[in-house]
């Protein structure tokens, strides 16, 4: 391991300027493509024929990232992150290039799929590149600036990927990308030079098996979920014991028990992120079917959650009464808890949406001074040679549960749909608000 010799103190002096610029183009990149393709995505399935398969072009980058992310956690560990990353960047290029000029679905989610890949490896190697150059005390500000590159995406990335869609073609949605990503890297390529491994790191092989399965399972809850076919039941069934039984070997023991300690922390992280993601997907379907607001409208609301999430993350990283770890995961989960309710408050329609705008950016704001507080919190308990494989299985544990949380909630919501619906909605918002409650119960847990 190698830390870059600077000014403990400033986060822009000598070459951690560069790196905190690299790692801000390298999130920008991540968060502007993944707002930017759910905005094209109606228009490449109908472009592409390909409806069927929609709900797969999501859930495969997900689903592949696991696999890679299990692979790069270990491999930087023992290497250093600069090979691993560098194949990140150029994969995640070469996924853009092949989704943009694909003439069929199948071959765009391909490279969906390869998006993906590189994906697990970019998310990985920033958390490694972190731990190495920055010490202890700049770590939450370096977070805060990567929260601050998905701000701008979430303002604009929508409609500025509508604007090309309709003016280039949806095509150049991904293939105008790859420059980018390359001149990313390019920031921190002197950086990575010098970061070393633990040769002494020993993998596990095991492990990646484990992860394949994982990743199929995931991906057959997807496909389950769109209860297509007459077995779908069985297929959710199965499919759920196979990501319940696999992807807790790719996690430090006792992750999904709540283990005091890395354990804790990995699955706070998991459970205050699924909840979070699981109410905001449900939010603005509520405000356009039951308060008339259209899609843009929506959008925007969820919007300002953006925005104060920023704000949180900033206020944990520089105001000193914020300076206990645990106390900004706690009042960051309470937040959370309270954003969610304003799911329950878009279906009053005596209350104004202007109130329930003001409470989803306190999930926004909770967010912000949980989630980088509990990357922070893991990296602290990572000895060296450890960096990256706790920091894939951070990644590894939100990734299946979320995409559990989605896929259980989405079955549920559809099956109410067309008898009560207002149920689905409020199982919906009740689900997200107790798998948020998980992170809050834990928050006394997280220092071994």
């Amino acid at each position: 391991m190698q830390l870059i010799a600077q000014n403990p103190d400033s986060l822009w002096s000598g070459e951690h300027r560069r790196v905190v610029a690299g790692i801000f183009a390298l999130a920008f990149l991540v968060a502007f493509e993944a707002l930017a393709v759910a905005t094209v995505m109606p228009v490449v399935a109908a472009d592409l024929d390909g409806l069927g398969l929609y709900a797969l072009s999501f859930a495969a980058p997900t689903a592949v990232a696991v696999v890679s992310m299990t692979v790069a956690g270990p491999m930087m560990d023992r290497r250093g992150p600069r090979t691993a990353l560098r194949a990140g960047v150029g994969i995640f290029a070469a996924g853009l290039v092949v989704a943009g000029l694909a003439p069929t679905m199948p071959v765009f989610l391909i490279g969906r799929a390869v998006q993906g890949l590189g994906m697990g490896f970019i998310g990985v190697g920033l958390y490694v590149v972190i731990g190495q150059v920055f010490p202890d005390q700049l770590r939450p500000r370096v977070f805060t600036v990567m929260t601050s590159a998905w701000v701008l995406p979430a303002l604009l990335g929508p409609s500025a990927a509508g604007l090309i869609a309709e003016v280039l073609g949806w095509r150049w949605v991904f293939l105008g990308v790859p420059a980018v990503a390359i001149g990313s890297l390019l920031l921190i390529w002197q950086v990575l030079q010098r970061l070393d491994g633990e040769p002494s790191v020993v993998s596990d092989r095991h492990r990646v098996w484990w992860a394949v399965l994982t990743a199929a399972g995931i991906l057959s809850i997807s496909i389950a979920g769109q209860r297509s076919t007459s077995w779908w039941p069985l297929e959710l069934v199965v499919s759920l014991l196979l990501v319940m039984s696999c992807a807790p070997r790719l996690l430090p023991a006792g992750t999904w028990r709540g283990r005091r300690g890395l354990p804790s922390v990995i699955i706070a992280r998991s459970a205050l992120g699924a909840g979070y993601v699981g109410a905001e997907a449900y939010v603005p379907l509520s405000l356009v079917e039951h308060r008339g607001l259209s899609p843009s409208q929506a959008g925007l609301f969820l919007t300002t959650a953006a925005v104060l999430w920023f704000s949180g993350s900033w206020l944990a990283a520089h105001v000193p009464a914020l300076s206990s770890k645990p106390l900004r995961v706690r009042l960051g989960s309470l937040c959370v808890l309270v954003g969610i309710g304003s799911g329950f408050l878009t279906l009053a329609s005596n209350v104004p949406v202007v109130v329930a705008a003001a409470v989803w950016s306190i999930g926004g704001l909770g967010m912000g001074l949980a989630s980088p507080t509990l990357a922070v919190l893991l990296l602290d308990q990572s000895r060296p040679g450890e960096h990256g494989v706790n920091s894939a299985s951070l990644q590894i544990s939100g990734a299946v549960v979320d995409s559990l949380v989605l896929a259980l909630g989405s079955v549920v919501f559809a099956a109410l749909l067309s008898t009560q619906e207002m149920t689905g909605y409020l199982l919906m918002f009740g689900l997200a608000a107790l798998v948020s409650a998980v992170a809050l119960l834990l928050s006394t847990r997280l220092e071994g």
